[in-house]
């Protein structure tokens, strides 16, 4: 049998990391909507989910743990922060390399397309990652009822 105190560490944890894992992807269409209202314009920071990557991190580790006490979403957690993080850090490997990040290369052609497309993918995978997040959370809630 669980302890209680385990169940409120492992809700806890879950709800904390689901937050801390959308940010990154909630924060930029929220400040660019605010944005839009103010100048006419849409402009979004899509750098800005790279930019909160230790937010990111700390809600996934979070969400790890809170999957390995609960025994529940354990894979599809682990997989996708790994796919997120290492997505994230090739990105930055290609564009040292091409010389994007140090401004020796001229930011077009396939180095900037590649580059563009690791960050994607790495929001592709924090959105699985806080998606899984929601699913454990209503299997914690669920298997008690919605008490704490």
């Amino acid at each position: 049998m669980e302890s209680a105190a385990r169940r409120v560490l492992t809700k806890g944890l879950a709800m904390a990391g689901t937050v801390l894992v959308w940010l990154p992807i909630v924060a930029p269409l929220v400040f660019s909507v605010s944005r839009l209202a103010q100048v006419r314009a849409l402009h979004i920071d899509y750098l800005m989910p790279a930019e909160l990557f230790p937010v990111a991190l700390v809600g996934g580790v979070a969400l790890l743990a809170a999957a390995l006490l609960a025994h529940s979403h354990r894979a599809l957690i682990g997989g996708s922060l790994a796919v997120a993080v290492g997505l994230l850090l090739a990105g930055m490997v290609i564009a040292v390399v091409t010389g994007l990040a140090s401004g020796a290369a001229e930011p077009t052609g396939w180095p900037v397309v590649l580059v563009a497309s690791t960050l994607v993918a790495y929001a592709a995978g924090l959105v699985v990652l806080g998606v899984a997040g929601v699913a454990l959370l209503r299997r914690l809630f669920a298997d008690e009822g919605g008490s704490p």
